[in-house]
C-alpha cells in the first residue's frame, strides 16, 4: 500500500521547488493535493508538470487570513477532507545588518512567515477531522544564528514556537505537528540570498556557505521531500511537536 494512500494534502508554497518536488512525491504515494501559491501563472505550471487529475490548486496571500479560509475550503470542497498540511510558503528578504534592514522588508517577512503558518494552522486544524500531521518549514536559521538576515532568522524561530504549542494543543486529537529545518537548500531562495550577502559575486557565497556544511554541499529539494514525506505518513505516527534536522551537520558545530 503507498504512503498516503486516501490521503488528502495542502502544500503552500506549492509553486517552489520544496512544494513542487514535494507534491510529486505525494502524488507518487496515493494522495490527493492542493497546491498553494501567491501566483496563479506558477501555480499553473506546477500542475502542468506534475501531470495529474489528483493536484489541484488554489492562489492565496498565506498572510491574509480570507486567503488561508479560501484554500481551506476550497480544499474541502475538492477532495472532502485534509489529513496532511506541509504548512511550507516563506520568503527570505534581503541580508542586510539589523541596523541597516528596512522595517517594510522585516515587516513582510514577518508577515508571511511567521503570521501565515499560524493562520494555515488555525483555520486547517478544525478541519483535520481524523487526526491527521502537519508538517511546518522552518530552517537550520530557525535554530542557530546567520549574520545579515534577521528577518528570515527569527520567523523561523518564531515557526518553532507555533510548532511545538500547536502540538501540545492538537495531540488529544490524534494530529501530528513537527517542523523542518533544512540547511541551505539548492533553489531560487539561496541564489537571492548568495547575491545579497555578497553582490556580483554570489559564487563565493556559496563556496561560503558550502564549507560551513561538515557534508560540503547544499541540500537538494528532494531530500527535503523525503523527509517530509515521512512525517506526513504513518511510519512516524508517534513523532510530535519535534525539530526535524537535515542540515548536513551545520548545526551540530
Amino acid at each position: 500500500m503507498k504512503k498516503l494512500e486516501n490521503k488528502v494534502a495542502i502544500i503552500t508554497g506549492g509553486a517552489g521547488s520544496i512544494g513542487k518536488i514535494t507534491a510529486k512525491l505525494f502524488l507518487e504515494e496515493g494522495a490527493k493535493v492542493m497546491l498553494i501559491d501567491i501566483t496563479e501563472e506558477s501555480l499553473k505550471t506546477a500542475v502542468q508538470e506534475l501531470n495529474s487529475d489528483q493536484v489541484k490548486y488554489c492562489v492565496a496571500d498565506v498572510s491574509k487570513s480570507k486567503d488561508v479560509v479560501n484554500y481551506v475550503n476550497e480544499t474541502v470542497k475538492q477532495f472532502g477532507k485534509i489529513d496532511v498540511f506541509f504548512n511550507n510558503a516563506g520568503i527570505e528578504g534581503v541580508v542586510k545588518p539589523i541596523t541597516e534592514y528596512p522595517e517594510d522588508i522585516f515587516d513582510k517577512v514577518i508577515s508571511v512567515n511567521v503570521k501565515g503558518p499560524w493562520l494555515g494552522n488555525k483555520y486547517v486544524i478544525p478541519q483535520m477531522i481524523d487526526g491527521g500531521s502537519i508538517i511546518m518549514t522552518s530552517s537550520v536559521a530557525g535554530l542557530i544564528g546567520f549574520p545579515g538576515l534577521i528577518a528570515y532568522g527569527t520567523s523561523k524561530h518564531a515557526v518553532v514556537g507555533i510548532m511545538r504549542t500547536s502540538a501540545l494543543e492538537v495531540a488529544p486529537r490524534k494530529i501530528r505537528v513537527n517542523s523542518v529545518h533544512p540547511a541551505p537548500v539548492n533553489n531560487r531562495m539561496m541564489r537571492s540570498i548568495e547575491e545579497g550577502a555578497s553582490a556580483g559575486n554570489a559564487e563565493k557565497a556559496k563556496t561560503q556557505f558550502e564549507t560551513a556544511i561538515p557534508l560540503g554541499r547544499y541540500a537538494e529539494p528532494d531530500e527535503i521531500s523525503k523527509l517530509v514525506l515521512f512525517l506526513a505518513s504513518d511510519d512516524s505516527k508517534y513523532i510530535t511537536g519535534t525539530t526535524q534536522v537535515i542540515d548536513g551537520g551545520m548545526s551540530a558545530q
